[in-house]
């Protein structure tokens, strides 16, 4: 397949180009870099759409990221940045003559809002705090690609990845022995690693699924169990708790909107889809992205 990727040089984009292209797929970067194979500028309007002919499927991953103290001009650029690249991206699928087959479009699970413990599939409905309205923004402005094509939005959880990301200063804490919960440590986070992050969206390219499909492993876990899970594989104690008070402090409405919010996801649309995880349990998700495999 020729496919476009945006949001190439993040993440999970980087880690998906170089899966993709090693499974033999024509791999296009989408970036304002001039080096990029096809450029943009969605806060500017601009995107080479001629480039876009021919392509088989778009991958659309772009997106300001959302860790940080969060300003009102910040969280106008985390909204603006999804919401004016997807319509940008849905003028130039919506112009073309033969459209591509496929466009998977991110998105977050951050649409639920703190669901307790309840576990929720797509179905559910929308939370109602900042980050599931700007999700649900995204998605509306993705929505017009799906006259033309097979669209699938992908609700991703936090991803992990030995580098960068939302695990990385989790890492850093435990390895310095300041690993513990996060306040009462009894929010669910829903996860996925980076390897099962992108063997996904490879299965969504061809797979008969679209709408809303949750990106996330099927054993979501308390934010108490989850740093216990990693300070075993990384040897490290997981008993002194981060004080509530002193998070919301350092980083303020982000700190509610990331770390506090339970969110007990179930990716029942990808498991129904066939896919099999290669890493369904935390343990073996942290080996993996560590290099503590064998430890």
């Amino acid at each position: 397949m020729r496919i476009a990727v945006t949001g190439s040089s993040g993440l999970i984009g980087s880690a998906l180009n170089v899966r993709l292209r090693a499974a033999g797929h024509d791999v296009h970067s989408v970036s304002r870099s001039p080096t990029a194979d096809i450029t943009w500028d969605p806060s500017q309007g601009r995107l080479d759409f001629a480039a876009l002919d021919g392509v088989d499927g778009v991958v659309h991953l772009a997106g300001e990221p959302i860790a940080g103290r969060w300003t009102k001009k910040r969280k106008q650029r985390i909204r603006d940045s999804r919401v004016q690249g997807t319509e940008l991206m849905a003028q130039a699928v919506l112009r073309m003559e033969i459209p591509p087959s496929v466009v998977l479009s991110g998105s977050a699970i951050g649409y639920y809002g703190d669901t307790g413990d309840a576990v929720v599939d797509e179905s559910a409905e929308q939370g109602d705090d900042f980050l599931a309205g700007v999700v649900a923004a995204w998605e509306r402005a993705a929505e017009p690609m799906a006259d033309v094509c097979r669209l699938a939005t992908l609700r991703t959880g936090v991803v992990l990845a030995e580098s960068g990301g939302a695990l990385a200063p989790v890492v850093r804490a435990s390895r310095l022995f300041a690993g513990g919960p996060m306040g009462n440590g009894r929010q669910f986070w829903s996860w996925i690693s980076i390897v099962d992050q992108v063997r996904a969206i490879e299965h969504l390219l061809t797979a008969d699924v679209s709408g809303p499909v949750n990106l996330t492993a099927p054993g979501a876990v308390t934010q108490r169990e989850f740093v216990k899970v990693l300070g075993a594989v990384l040897r490290r104690p997981s008993v002194m708790p981060a004080p509530a008070f002193a998070i919301r402090a350092l980083l303020g409405e982000m700190a509610d909107a990331l770390i506090f919010t339970s969110t007990r996801v179930a990716p029942q649309k990808l498991i129904d889809s066939g896919f099999v995880f290669e890493h369904p349990s935390l343990e073996a998700a942290f080996r993996a992205v560590l290099g503590h495999e064998d430890s």
